[in-house]
């Protein structure tokens, strides 16, 4: 580790030029996406490959399973915040983030090959869990180190915009994902893709994961060799010496995490399994959404260029509070594939306010010898709480004959959300941010 830091450039941020900062955002953000991409194929697979792995004559009680999982992986984010935080702010941005694309890398090869339940029984599903941890620990450590490299890249006044390409790439992830499912649809039958085409994407992820690490390589450092050596740097009693940025972190992450993966990755099972549209024309829907949604982002980080990331934040809650409800009532009624578009996509607007500054807001709040550690873990520990129990709480309701109670869930964390924006203070005004 200490070898790979001496081989990096000590270039300060304000000296950087412009064309460094774009390519370093290219660089980054590619990473990202490789990323996202690998941990969202297993939620978009999840309809073909859950009986492989948990054999059962329910298809929502095989679902709940594999969600199950896909909730166990956020378990292991505050462990990865924690970890890549402390090797980021330690070590340097660049290192964390090399690492952490090489475990998602390995985590994509490890389900890509696994025997089913026919095949080694209960050792299947076992082994399926613990490649999710592992994917679940290098998610935990991207999110807040990448958050943090593009914020303190980006140019100064202009922020919200460049920060945004982090969400760019998160949701051209999930994009990505969806879109090779719709070509293995197209490609393959139904009986195939059950059988074998779902181990595809995990092997092209796991390939992208070494494209993305040679990408990494050429990135400059953002931090200085005094500042990573400095005795405050990556500690967790540092980072307490800023509790009110770290709860106030929480309280906004709550309801916007659990609000973005409702309406992106569990939505492609409330289509199915709610609303009634087969497979196919719930992939074709959400890819058109998340398209849109995408091309969202730097729209909104522009705006909170001219209106402050406060009242983005503001606006996001109190938006969000009052309209989830309204959208999902609606939406589970409609037979119209372009008005659940539609709909979907007005949620999404209203959940851009906060992802296209999601990252840049939190890298605000703290000073860099614990930036990255504050941003990554604060975000990990309610993004594995609220965020990654999304779908297994929408089906838990749904099974239980109770699904509209997930949509007043929402709406109360959202809700939360709001109070917090309403109190926090400006973060684009404490200067912690060069």
């Amino acid at each position: 580790m200490t070898g790979m830091t001496s081989k990096q450039h000590d270039t300060p941020i304000a000296e950087m030029t412009s064309r460094q900062r774009v390519m370093a955002i290219v660089g980054a953000s590619s990473g990202n996406l490789v990323e996202w991409f690998d941990f969202y194929i297993y939620s978009f697979l999840a309809l073909y490959f859950s009986a492989a792995f948990f054999p059962s004559g329910n298809p929502t009680t095989q679902l709940l399973n594999t969600a199950g999982i896909f909730a166990a992986g956020f378990l292991m984010r505050p462990v990865g915040g924690w970890l890549f935080g402390r090797v980021a702010d330690r070590y340097g941005r660049k290192n964390s983030m090399m690492i952490s694309v090489l475990m998602m890398c390995a985590g994509s090869l490890m389900i890509a090959v696994l025997p089913t339940y026919a095949q080694i029984g209960t050792a299947a599903p076992a082994l399926l869990l613990v490649a999710r941890l592992f994917q679940g620990l290098s998610v935990g450590g991207e999110y807040g180190t990448s958050a943090t490299y593009m914020s303190e890249v980006a140019q100064k006044g202009r922020r919200g915009f460049f920060a945004s390409f982090q969400y760019v790439t998160l949701i051209g992830g999930q994009l990505l994902a969806l879109l090779v499912l719709v070509v293995l649809q197209q490609l393959l039958s139904d009986a195939e893709i059950r059988a074998w085409g779902w181990r595809i994407p995990f092997v092209l992820g796991a390939c992208a994961a070494l494209v993305s690490l040679y990408l990494r390589r050429s990135l400059t450092e953002t931090t200085t060799a005094s500042e990573r050596a400095s005795q405050q740097a990556g500690r967790l009693s540092t980072l307490l010496a800023h509790k009110r940025a770290f709860i106030t972190v929480l309280g906004f992450t709550a309801g916007g995490s659990l609000i973005f993966y409702a309406f992106t990755t569990y939505m492609q099972k409330y289509l199915v399994n709610t609303v009634g549209f087969n497979p196919k024309t719930a992939s074709a829907v959400m890819t058109v959404a998340l398209l849109v949604y995408m091309v969202m982002q730097p729209l909104f980080g522009a705006l909170s260029d001219r209106i402050g990331r406060r009242t983005a934040m503001r606006w996001f809650g109190g938006l969000a509070t009052l309209f989830t409800a309204p959208i999902l009532f609606t939406l589970g009624s409609v037979t119209n594939p372009v008005l659940a578009c539609l709909l979907i996509m007005a949620a999404l607007a209203i959940v851009s306010l906060y992802t296209s500054i999601s990252g840049l807001i939190k890298a605000e709040m703290f000073p860099v010898e614990v930036r990255a550690l504050g941003v990554g873990l604060s975000y990990a520990v309610a993004n594995a709480m609220f965020g990654g129990s999304a779908e297994y709480v929408a089906l838990w309701f749904k099974a239980s004959g109770m699904e509209q109670n997930f949509y007043w869930y929402v709406t109360a964390m959202c809700a939360i959300s709001f109070v917090v924006a309403w109190r926090m203070p400006d973060p684009g005004k404490s200067g912690l941010l060069k």
